[in-house]
């Protein structure tokens, strides 16, 4: 009976640690999946720039924010910076945690020298094979960092096998072989020892390529570059084969597809296909096949069963890439004279001829090898005599129209569906809004049907991927951003990416990815005259746009008003005074002084005084801006704070000058009558008590008014009509009011004063009188005042 109870007492116990362990493993299947990457697109190189670089680094950096990744970019990046930039993410990667998935895209010049990757900087110098360590980035280095992390999985895509115009002759073409760490992928855009075709744009194949699997869904990590390698083949009619090496054992996928998901073909039907052998599919399906699976074996099985098919000479060349590139890592791994002898024994007119003799000048061995050694036993075969014509070649590019291929069939729609009709021409991005910023591509929404896994941690101020369905937010908000608001009275200042000052630069309305920290660094230090400007940015017109000076000469872009929220001058159609950042902000050009100019505010033409926007925005032209303003009325906060500043002087003087703008002169010269008018106050007196002058002084008046300065005071004839009998008040206002009608009133003065009353318009003379002759006034008073009776 204990027994018994003791049992069942156990079992309860172990049915209650089993629903906690089942509860724990829930919990950890449940944690959040961090996803990082680090984007780099080099594209202004002094000796042969790269059309495409900076924008397939855009498209790509794009596509993964869509899919939940935290992505900081840059393009055109220079050795010290780069090497920064790496080491930044590789301690982000340390401290996010083992369930991260980190991602590395590098577009630009690739080289290989003695088994190694390099990745070209802007700023390098390589002119010989000694350059290539010290002045390129050795990418091997960052790799293994990141594969001795705790990370779910890592990713690293090298779009770089480039024809490269730096060292002719002394090292291979293409990218070496190479074998992924675990938990590791790594990618080439062209297969091992090739390159790829040069492209001019808006994007290059394989990162459009690339882009379109990500956002297909539901593709595991393997299967996209799979795809991709059929893709590239197929869009490059066959001058490209990408290349892959991957160790990833944790399940991983960019996006999933809803369970109402168009159908694809069946897991059971395409595994049903690739389980037959080569010689029982069909020309099509066989070369689909080995493309995909993409090992020596694959191809050396398709020729054997069709190597009489115009197909068998574009697969001989690809398999004869590979032998190369696998007898090359073969022998460099083993780093002894015999190795290299091995290797020159197989290709003594190879691609790598010249790394096994510098190695063996190195190991202080003979170039030529004894009568006998230790032939290394290879992994592979030793090439057939009809494999020499294309490995014995400067460069390999299977699209040379030298080997005369034939184009490759399309793919069965079982290896790989069609691309979706909106992802196959994509619209070029505008010019990058600013230094070393990724230019930002037209996003396409995601079919509903795709969305980013649950498990995702959203990423901090990601735009894109909390809207990838939302088609007005992606046309409003992303594609066509508002402008930036018109920095006025009390703006916070403002950096060179139109943000309070000290941010990083988010790009165009905050959908772009942000700068790497030491790539911030580096733009604020250029933009604050600390650092110099790097020479990628005098190669590249569009690589200026951020820098002192370059508000008149950036690249033009229609739709830069609208998108780019920069805050620069060249965005900017504002009068010059406002459109400069406010003090405070990092690598404003120098403001003109637009005080200097007074007709900038008073040009012809320019708004009534009542109407204050208006009138700011007619004086824009004006100032000789180079964007069209209509995209920059909108924000009315932004004018309305300028509108005091603009408009306060102009109605004062618009109210009293528009109606007779040719007395301006009259009010310069109204300070010599003033002088004449504060000495007649004395007279009044006399004035006072004869109010009614006699005849013959009025007579008198007209001589002496035909002098100049009476001529202009003769127009005080309206201040008798005010007050006559307040003398002294009359003195003062003359002055004020002699300015406004004296040109025109001069003349026709006489006929209106005869038209009105003689009385009061001859108490007018007498202060034309006074101004005159004001000595002798008194004189001819007191002697006529005895013998007339009137005194």
């Amino acid at each position: 009976m204990r027994l018994a109870k003791s049992f069942s007492i156990f079992s309860v116990c172990l049915v209650a640690m089993s629903g906690l362990a089942g509860y724990w493993s829930a919990a950890a299947a449940q944690q959040p999946e961090k996803r990082i990457a680090l984007v780099v697109g080099n594209g202004a190189y002094a000796k042969s720039p790269l059309a495409t670089a900076a924008n397939d680094a855009g498209l790509i950096a794009q596509t993964l924010q869509a899919a939940g990744f935290d992505v900081i970019g840059a393009r055109d990046l220079d050795a010290d910076t780069l090497r920064k930039s790496f080491r930044d993410f590789i301690q982000k990667a340390e401290s996010s945690g083992p369930d991260t998935v980190a991602m590395v895209y590098l577009a630009g010049y690739g080289l290989q020298l003695a088994g190694e990757n390099y990745f070209v900087p802007v700023d390098s110098a390589i002119n010989r094979d000694t350059d290539v360590p010290i002045e390129a980035l050795r990418t091997g280095d960052y790799i293994r960092q990141l594969a001795s992390l705790p990370l779910k999985a890592g990713v690293v895509v090298l779009d770089a096998a480039r024809q490269q115009p730096f060292v002719g002759g002394q090292i291979a073409s293409g990218l070496a072989l190479v074998e992924a760490d675990p938990h590791m992928l790594i990618a080439f855009n062209a297969a091992p020892g090739t390159v790829a075709s040069a492209e001019q744009g808006p994007y290059g194949i394989y990162a459009q390529s690339l882009a379109e699997m990500i956002r297909t869904g539901g593709l595991p990590l393997p299967e996209v570059f799979n795809r991709l390698r059929l893709r590239v083949n197929e869009a490059s009619k066959g001058a490209q084969v990408p290349w892959d090496s991957q160790k990833v054992d944790a399940a991983f996928t960019f996006f999933e597809r809803a369970p109402d998901a168009p159908a694809q073909p069946s897991a059971d039907q395409v595994a049903a296909v690739r389980g037959k052998p080569i010689r029982e599919l069909g020309v099509r399906d066989a070369y689909a096949q080995v493309l995909e699976r993409d090992t020596l074996q694959g191809y050396e099985d398709f020729l054997g069963a069709y190597p009489d098919d115009p197909m068998a000479k574009r697969v001989r060349a690809i398999a004869a890439a590979r032998r190369e590139a696998i007898t090359w890592r073969r022998t460099y791994r083993a780093d002894t004279p015999n190795a290299y002898w091995s290797y020159l024994r197989r290709y003594p007119n190879g691609p790598h001829a010249a790394d096994a003799r510098r190695r063996l000048a190195i190991l202080t061995a003979p170039i030529e090898p004894p009568p006998t050694f230790d032939v290394i036993d290879y992994d592979v075969p030793p090439p057939p005599p009809e494999e020499f014509i294309y490995v014995d070649r400067p460069v390999l590019a299977f699209g040379d129209p030298e080997f005369d291929f034939v184009p490759p069939p399309p793919a069965p729609v079982y290896y790989l569906p069609p691309p979706p009709e909106d992802f196959v021409v994509l619209e070029p991005p505008p010019p990058p809004v600013g230094l070393f910023i990724l230019p930002q591509p037209i996003f396409v929404p995601i079919p509903v049907y795709v969305r980013p896994p649950l498990y995702v941690a959203p990423p901090p101020n990601n735009i894109i991927f909390a809207n990838i369905h939302n088609t007005t937010v992606i046309n409003n908000v992303i594609n066509r951003p508002p402008a930036a608001p018109v920095a006025g009275p009390g703006a916070r200042p403002v950096g060179a990416a139109g943000l309070p000052a000290g941010t990083v630069a988010p790009g165009r309305g905050g959908a772009a990815p942000g700068l790497p920290p030491a790539v911030a660094q580096r733009a604020t230090l250029i933009q604050q005259g600390k650092a110099p400007v790097p020479p990628s940015a005098a190669i590249n017109p569009a690589a200026r746009a951020g820098l002192p000076g370059a508000g008149q000469t950036g690249v033009p872009n229609a739709r830069q008003p609208v998108n780019a929220p920069t805050g620069l001058t060249t965005t900017q159609p504002l009068p010059r005074t406002n459109a400069l950042p406010v003090p405070g902000a990092q690598g404003a050009p120098p403001a003109p002084s637009a005080a200097v100019n007074p007709n900038a505010r008073s040009a012809p033409g320019a708004s009534p005084p009542g109407s204050a926007a208006p009138a700011a925005t007619g004086a824009r032209p004006a100032v000789g801006a180079t964007t069209p303003t209509a995209p920059i009325v909108p924000p009315k906060p932004g004018v309305s704070g300028l509108a005091p500043s603009t408009t306060a002087v102009p109605p004062k003087p618009a109210a009293a000058v528009a109606p007779k703008p040719q007395l301006q002169p009259e009010l310069r010269r109204a300070p010599p009558p003033a002088v004449n008018v504060t000495r007649p106050p004395p007279p009044p007196a006399a004035r006072v008590a004869s109010p009614s002058p006699p005849p013959p002084r009025v007579a008198a008046p007209p001589p002496r008014m035909a002098a100049p300065p009476p001529a202009r005071m003769a127009a005080p004839s309206p201040p008798p009509r005010m007050a006559a009998p307040p003398p002294p008040r009359m003195a003062a206002p003359p002055p004020r009011m002699a300015a406004p009608p004296p040109a025109r009133m001069a003349a026709p003065s006489p006929p209106p004063r005869m038209a009105a009353p003689p009385p009061p318009r001859m108490a007018a003379p007498p202060p034309r009188m006074a101004a005159p002759p004001p000595r002798p006034a008194p004189a001819a008073a007191a002697k006529k005042c005895p013998p007339g009776a009137r005194c």
